[in-house]
């Protein structure tokens, strides 16, 4: 991977600006070693889980009940081959879309209008700190009574459990910007909407990412767990499933899945953040 030179841009004579293209250079020797670290660390556990599986290595804790290394690599070449699996994949990232899609919606509103609007924090306020310390997964037996299927129950449980991450995190952001942003636009003449769009949207975004990075993962967290209480399909549903039957290769599979769709979903998340903010100088730094 290479870092990008900034643009060098000169003055022709007759006054036209011409930019010359960006030189590509080699990564710094402390980014490639940060790098070569983080990989290192990934094949150092694996070797270790494989050694301590494999000798059936029982000391405090009892390594010779789990699979190995090699039996996972099996099993989930087998899911590979399966179009379950990717039926159970497509579910998944389904329901946690859609709930965390809503959840950006509805929290950044309701962040916005709790910094902003004393009656809508007097209204509003007491019940979001009341509601917010209760898990997500606490709420599947009201989900499972209150929607007419499964599906929709799940969706609303992954909502809630990305609501409120998003919805501090942005009530905060708006707080936190300086009050001369907006009395510089009020003085300029702008009113209320100007305000909303030149002054906190902007301001906010950091904030706002901060909060939908936690609540990605915390949405993860309670999908699965919801489909392992009431679901069809889905990968917590086939995790669940496989250790019934005791195939703890398949759980081994399910956890890894589970493990990489969150990473991908938040480094998702964590560069569009980047693209959006980079304007600013905490996003340039990044």
């Amino acid at each position: 991977m290479t870092t990008v030179q900034p643009s060098i841009v000169s003055i022709e004579p007759e006054g036209a600006v011409v930019q010359s293209d960006r030189v590509p250079l080699p990564l710094p020797a402390s980014s490639r070693r940060s790098r070569l670290l983080r990989i290192t660390s990934v094949v150092a556990a694996i070797v270790a889980w494989q050694l301590l599986t494999a000798n059936d290595v029982r000391l405090w804790l009892r390594f010779d009940t789990l699979p190995t290394v090699t039996d996972v690599v099996s099993a989930f070449a087998a899911q590979l081959r399966n179009d379950l699996f990717y039926l159970d994949l497509g579910q998944s990232l389904i329901r946690i879309l859609s709930g965390f899609a809503l959840a950006t919606v509805v929290g950044v509103a309701a962040g916005i209008a709790l910094g902003r609007s004393e009656l809508f924090a007097d209204v509003l306020g007491p019940l979001t700190e009341l509601a917010r310390p209760i898990p997500a997964i606490a709420v599947v037996p009201v989900a499972i009574l209150l929607f007419p299927s499964d599906e929709a129950g799940i969706v609303f449980i992954t909502f809630v459990a990305a609501f409120f991450p998003i919805t501090v995190s942005t009530r905060h952001a708006v707080r936190a910007l300086p009050t001369l942003w907006e009395d510089s636009v009020r003085t300029l003449g702008g009113g209320r909407w100007d305000v909303l769009v030149r002054v906190v949207l902007p301001g906010i975004l950091p904030g706002v990412f901060g909060g939908l990075s936690v609540g990605i993962g915390v949405a993860w967290i309670c999908v699965i767990s919801a489909e392992m209480i009431s679901g069809r399909l889905g990968v917590g549903y086939r995790t669940w499933q496989a250790y019934t039957i005791v195939d703890y290769p398949g759980v081994f599979v399910g956890m890894i899945t589970i493990g990489v769709l969150g990473f991908v979903t938040s480094a998702a998340v964590e560069l569009l953040g980047r693209r959006v903010t980079r304007w600013l100088p905490r996003g340039e730094r990044a």
